[in-house]
């Protein structure tokens, strides 16, 4: 199919470079270092394997879903 002055899977390397920029964007948006034991918002505590499955977690799943939620 002809799709103008575009090379051959022009059309699908830009839809790659966009996801792969989301991907990294998303990627350095995400906590780093050491998770913190309890909640920066309500102080509860965060349970370990909240801490080792995400690095650098600093709320609670309550709170990071309120968050995520737009409550906060």
């Amino acid at each position: 199919m002809a799709s103008g002055w575009a090379q051959d899977g022009a059309v699908q390397d830009q839809i790659d470079a966009t996801v792969d920029s989301e991907v990294e964007r998303a990627k350095n948006s995400m906590p780093k270092g050491e998770s913190l034991t309890h909640c920066e918002e309500c102080d509860a505590v965060i349970p370990e394997s909240r801490r080792k499955a995400i690095s650098g977690v600093r709320l609670c799943i309550q709170c990071q879903s309120d968050r995520s939620n737009g409550a906060v």
